[in-house]
């Protein structure tokens, strides 16, 4: 009979691996739970609505766009340079006082009419998170325009003002980016 006195180490190797894949496994799943997956709020909606009827969306915003424009009246904008866009170098972007902002918008026609029957919303949001979303549905029309009045803005940093007007079959958005500085 051989007397083996060789020892094998592939026993420990599998348990070695098996060890560093359930740890892995762990760290993947508690990295994913830690950074919380926000909704998206494009359009105005939630993302699987805008999904399911983005080619109503955008022969609705066409048709708007072929016949009126959205405007932001009295707000204090500022350029700003982005460094690694493909879209442009430049952006406007609105200054927001800290506290109570008030914005002001038309809509109007392409030959200049203001319309005052438009079905008009806001939405105050921050772009990755929907957790300090500001929304005001139906906007009144008070003295020729859309006015949006006291939204706090406490928390320093990125916002966007979107604002959706649908006058009959026609829904235009704006999206205009703004910052509160520290």
């Amino acid at each position: 009979m051989a007397n083996n006195k060789e020892k094998t180490y592939w026993p420990h190797m599998i348990m070695g691996f098996l060890l560093i894949g359930i740890t892995l496994g762990y760290w993947t799943v508690k990295s994913a739970v830690s950074v919380p997956v926000q909704k998206s709020n494009e359009y105005m909606m939630k993302y699987q609505q805008a999904d399911m009827n983005i080619n109503t969306i955008l022969e609705k915003k066409a048709l708007f766009d072929k016949h009126y424009t959205i405007e932001l009246m009295d707000a204090k904008m500022f350029t700003e340079k982005i460094a690694y866009s493909k879209v442009g170098k430049e952006r406007q972007s609105v200054v927001l006082a800290k506290g109570k902002n008030a914005f002001v918008y038309n809509v109007v026609q392409k030959d200049g009419t203001v319309i005052s029957d438009a079905n008009v919303t806001f939405l105050l949001t921050r772009p990755h998170t929907r957790k300090d979303d500001v929304y005001i549905e139906n906007i009144p029309f008070v003295d020729g325009q859309y006015k949006v009045e006291n939204i706090d803005v406490v928390k320093p940093g990125r916002y966007t003002l979107q604002l959706r007007a649908k006058i009959g079959d026609a829904v235009g958005y704006s999206n205009i980016s703004a910052y509160l500085k520290p």
